[in-house]
């Protein structure tokens, strides 16, 4: 499942579908949130920078860079994260954040 739930992140960051990104990612992270697992920590994240594209889509750029600062301070648990899918969340992480140049 959550092979699939990056993947479908990915597909709708690509294509710009920011809110279905957040969506997708948030069927992993929403039953474990109370963890303080890494690993849920940094799908928070993610569904961070999926809300700040969101929010600079829709012209709220002051709030939007408010939340990818979330996305950062939760990116640095890539390193501190130990899972299957970690090379998933680096190419996610590179991703995001050129996206986020492009857009900026």
């Amino acid at each position: 499942m959550t092979a699939g739930k990056i993947k479908e992140f990915k597909k709708c960051i690509d294509e710009e579908r920011f809110y279905d990104a957040h969506e997708a990612l948030e069927e992993l992270w929403f039953p474990r949130r109370f963890e303080t697992n890494s690993e849920v920590q940094l799908q928070k994240g993610f569904i961070n920078a999926a809300v700040s594209f969101e929010l600079l889509k829709r012209g709220r750029v002051k709030q939007s860079k408010k939340v990818w600062a979330n996305y950062l301070k939760y990116r640095q648990l890539l390193f501190k994260t130990d899972s299957k899918y970690q090379n998933d969340y680096f190419q996610l992480s590179r991703e995001l954040e050129a996206l986020y140049n492009k857009l900026h």
